[in-house]
């Protein structure tokens, strides 16, 4: 991609649906406009309601467009959830040139090569990434282009996901009047501005705590080595809320997130808020403090899931420690407890990015930072959103993934 160009990311969620759009520029990528909207028709990451997610994502793109004066045509899409596995693979094919220099040529073959295994019918393919290359024997190569071989070697892993559940993505971003250029895995890309090279590279785990869901993914010698969901979130916290003062949803969401605190010992007893009590007229005072009764110990219970979902999947120590994302990450204390809970060190991400300095915001932008940094071997899928005073036209995206998805669409329609 060149300076100029416009990446469009779509991050899908259980409360949120995000629309962010960047721009290539000599600096790397600037964020250029952001919308969003309520998420609804997802429950716990998953798509329950066609139609209303439909809206959502239509709703935040147009939120994005008005704030650009751009008309969106294409977008990268996060995907995640509990279908998703990671299966090992390697490839191998003969350097081409005459003068056995690699070059992109055979990086494209040796992925494609390690694209051939077995899977059940109902997986489909998203990403090939690679963990390593290895050139006539010599191993741990992480770029071996303009090399010099006979034998190039690729030891990558494959992101494989459900086919029912890509498709029904699919078929709520077009009918949102938007192709998808390209699936991305959300941790992959969230690591992208979340994490430092050093801690990829040591040993750290990625704590995504979404409404609906957890996502922890596990980053070891530069490469994601693990990734799992747990069914607990935000939402699980504002419904202790809810119940424990008595009062609507909505209001305790909207309490959650002003007055929250995930620790009783740092709370404020002068912090106090009124909220209406479900069939009373009469509004109840509380404090900080009495919040953080109900909000502390379903905190502790998500950071105690996560350290034996962690431990469940064979990593002990994670030297660098813990990365907390997502909205509720931007609670107080949270990184406390959590050190407290995980015995380990923590800190919350927060990119930033004008208009966006925002820990719910890692995964869009994240989206956008992946497809720029990988955009060299991700030529099967273009983002190309036109600006609206050229033209109003649509600019699908290309091969790959798109396509098969597309030429099995039929199947289920």
């Amino acid at each position: 991609m060149t300076n100029g160009d416009i990446i469009v990311s779509l991050d899908i969620g259980t409360s949120k649906v995000r629309a962010i759009i960047g721009e290539m520029s000599g600096t790397g990528i600037q964020i250029i406009g952001v919308g969003s909207a309520e998420g609804d028709g997802i429950r716990k990451g998953a798509i329950v309601d066609i139609d209303k997610t439909v809206q959502s994502i239509r709703a935040a793109i147009d939120h994005a467009e008005r704030m650009v004066g751009i008309e969106i045509a294409s977008a990268y899409v996060g995907i995640s959830g509990n279908h998703i596995s990671l299966q090992s693979s390697r490839g191998v094919v003969a350097v081409n040139s005459p003068n056995r220099e690699i070059g992109e040529e055979d990086i494209d073959r040796v992925l494609q090569a390690s694209r051939v295994i077995a899977l059940a019918p109902e997986r489909e393919i998203i990403d090939v990434v690679p963990k390593m290359y290895i050139v006539d024997g010599l191993d741990e190569i992480a770029d071996p282009r303009g090399m010099i071989g006979v034998r190039l070697e690729v030891e990558t892993y494959i992101i494989t996901g459900s086919r029912t559940v890509i498709h029904n993505l699919l078929r709520c971003v077009e009918r949102a009047g938007v192709q998808i250029a390209g699936l991305v895995l959300s941790p992959l890309a969230a690591s992208t501005v979340a994490l430092t090279s050093d801690e990829r590279k040591l040993g750290v785990g990625l704590v995504d705590i979404g409404a609906g869901q957890t996502t922890i993914s596990i980053f070891k010698n530069g490469i994601l080595e693990a990734t799992s969901v747990l069914p607990v979130g935000g939402d699980h916290v504002t419904n202790d809320i809810a119940i424990g003062l008595r009062t609507q949803t909505d209001v305790a969401e909207r309490v959650k997130v002003r007055h929250g605190n995930a620790l009783v010992s740092t709370a404020s007893a002068e912090e106090s808020f009124k909220v209406t009590r479900v069939g009373s007229n009469v509004d109840k005072e509380f404090t900080q403090v009495d919040l953080s009764n109900i909000v502390e110990p379903r905190m502790q219970e998500i950071f105690q899931m996560v350290r034996q979902e962690v431990e469940r999947l064979g990593f002990k120590e994670l030297p660098s420690g813990y990365v907390l994302t997502g909205g509720v990450a931007a609670m107080p204390s949270v990184d406390k407890l959590a050190e407290f809970e995980l015995d380990a060190n923590v800190r919350v991400s927060i990119p930033d990015y004008l208009g966006v300095k925002d820990t719910s915001f890692v995964n869009g932008v994240g989206i956008i930072k992946y497809v720029g940094r990988n955009s060299t071997r991700k030529s099967e899928a273009q983002a190309a959103p036109r600006r609206k005073q050229n033209s109003g036209g649509t600019n699908a995206g290309g091969g790959g993934i798109v396509d098969r998805i597309k030429s099995w669409f039929s199947e289920f329609v």
